[in-house]
């Protein structure tokens, strides 16, 4: 990992507009800024095209002899198949509507990420060579030449966006970042330039069926591990099914909840409150991944990775399919599942076997975020809930982007949230709901050589969350998402000290009131509740107390 600068280095810089151009600016690739070059084996695992050595330190990228008609043939193929693409390098009128709304620009004041110029990296190319005025006058209407340069530029600049839309919300002419984004890294993968820490969970993804390559014996040790913890916290003993055809309920959760912490507190959540209520439902060791790295790569690479999911349902023949809380999964399957993988057919209409509630919104994916699921169930007021549990915590919620902005989730969380905890406080309104910040660092940017930048990025998430802790004593972020619970913890430690970050299935978990459980006194991360906390304190007030008084009795006082 990159040396971290300190705070005050991040701080220390300035909007004023440079003095030359930005088409005038060289690129520069600074330490902690990007992450990895991806290795050549990845992209052989998934039969990516021109995979070779390389990296973004060296002035040579070794780039196959005919890269640039790689890249003009790639354009023209693109703008063919997508009439957004064209469509959103011919419309833009520079009006800079979105050139404060990205998180990077807003954290680092370079005027490349702005949205619109970030753009222009890409549009000017495409003017260059597909449009007659800049085929005739070139640079004075802003086309530029195809160069290593320019492409090294695109590299530096497609992976300082997390595609999270924030932008386009304020567009006027709707304009999606995120897309033209999409297109830039799927026109660099032409050429063999990802970085590894998008090519390698895609290959393990589709090796494996997970990002991180966790084989079904990990998974279920894994999983196994924390139905202990759970036996521990609630006295009762939990055997999930994996794999079992003819269950009416496929859960499919990101792997980072299946091993990474604060995710696997979430994943606890999720089953004592299933195992609660009754539901028949199994987990799969093969479509163990509901996040979607392929979404950075490209459309296809995406739609392949999609498809294992459904895959699975209809193997083991499930009724419909649960997920979990993941941001790109549910943009994915909500935005593009259905031209990509085709209706799921073979599936039913999601019905809850709890609530009778038919989900009209899954009629075509089959598919039911679990805050629907929860939000659903404690409307119709079917668990049972301790809300003191979560007394120790002063909750805020971050809108994570691709639920938020991508799916529309907006207020089932919040209203879990009220339902489970004492103490809950919004942020800003405009950092919030569809306005919502970045963590900064999805889209494949969470590795660790790029901090930097991610500290860059989650600054204004990270300014939002300190204004509550401010003014009402947050110390909880909760999300649904599991890229945030990995992003967010180092963000936090850095920015806001003290901040933890959870899911929010987590916070339903300690709620949760089981049948025939034995007297909790611990939370789901095997932490003293507040009511006990509380008595241990009053238990050594007391005891203090008769101390003091049993020794002023021997001296006389």
């Amino acid at each position: 990992m990159a040396k971290l600068p300190e705070k005050k280095e991040i701080l220390d810089f300035n909007y004023a507009m440079p003095s030359k151009g930005w088409m005038d600016e060289p690129v520069e690739l600074k330490a902690g800024m990007f992450c990895y070059g991806v290795k050549p084996d990845k992209l052989e695992t998934v039969g990516m095209p021109n995979p070779h050595a390389w990296s973004p330190t060296d002035e040579d990228w070794n780039l196959p002899e005919n890269w640039k008609a790689i890249i003009l043939n790639g354009m023209q193929d693109l703008l063919g198949k997508y009439r957004s693409f064209k469509l959103f390098m011919d419309v833009c009128v520079r009006c800079g509507a979105c050139a404060d709304k990205c998180h990077f620009y807003m954290g680092s004041g370079d005027p490349k990420n702005m949205p619109v110029v970030r753009a222009e990296l890409l549009r000017s190319v495409y003017r260059r060579y597909f449009t007659a005025s800049g085929k005739m006058f070139g640079a004075l209407v802003g086309a530029r030449d195809l160069t290593e340069d320019v492409l090294k530029e695109w590299w530096y600049y497609f992976y300082q966006c997390t595609e999270c839309r924030r932008c386009s919300a304020f567009c006027p002419y709707g304009i999606d970042q995120a897309e033209i984004t999409m297109m830039g890294r799927e026109l660099l993968n032409l050429v063999g330039l990802n970085t590894e820490w998008i090519a390698g969970p895609v290959a393990n993804c589709y090796m494996k069926g997970n990002h991180v390559g966790l084989e079904p014996q990990a998974i279920m040790g894994n999983v196994e591990f924390l139905m202990d913890d759970l036996e521990t916290i609630t006295g009762k003993h939990i055997e999930p099914s994996f794999n079992r055809k003819g269950a009416e309920i496929l859960v499919v959760v990101p792997s980072g909840d299946l091993y990474a912490e604060p995710g696997t507190f979430t994943f606890m959540g999720y089953i004592i409150m299933l195992e609660q209520l009754g539901v028949d439902y199994t987990l799969s060791t093969y479509a163990s991944e509901g996040g979607n790295f392929g979404f950075f790569t490209t459309n296809e690479m995406a739609k392949r990775l999609n498809a294992k999911m459904y895959a699975e349902a209809e193997r083991l023949g499930v009724k419909w399919i649960l997920g979990g809380e993941c941001g790109h999964m549910w943009r994915v399957v909500n935005q593009y599942m259905g031209t990509w993988n085709e209706p799921a057919d073979f599936l039913e209409q999601p019905v809850s076997p709890v609530t009778g509630t038919v989900f009209e919104n899954a009629a075509s994916t089959k598919m039911v975020h679990i805050a629907e699921f929860t939000a659903d169930l404690l409307y119709h007021d079917k668990l049972k809930l301790d809300k003191s549990r979560n007394d120790h915590l002063t909750v805020t919620f971050h809108d994570s982007c691709n639920t938020a902005r991508g799916m529309g989730i907006l207020e089932e969380p919040r209203y879990i949230i009220n339902k489970v905890c004492n103490n809950f406080y919004e942020m800003p309104e405009d950092t919030i709901r569809e306005k919502t910040l970045c963590c900064g660092a999805g889209a494949g940017l969470n590795a660790g050589e790029n901090m930097e930048l991610r500290l860059r990025g989650g600054l204004p998430r990270a300014e939002a969350v300190r204004s509550v802790r401010d003014r009402y004593g947050v110390n909880t972020l909760a999300n649904i998402c599991a890229i945030d619970r990995v992003t967010l913890p180092p963000l936090m430690d850095y920015w806001v000290p003290g901040t933890r970050v959870t899911g929010v299935h987590e916070l339903v978990g300690n709620a949760l009131v089981m049948d025939g459980e034995t007297e909790r006194t611990l939370d789901l991360r095997l932490e003293e509740l507040p009511s006990v906390v509380a008595r241990k304190a009053a238990e050594a007030a007391a005891a203090a107390k008769a101390e003091f008084v049993g020794e002023g009795a021997t001296d006389g006082r």
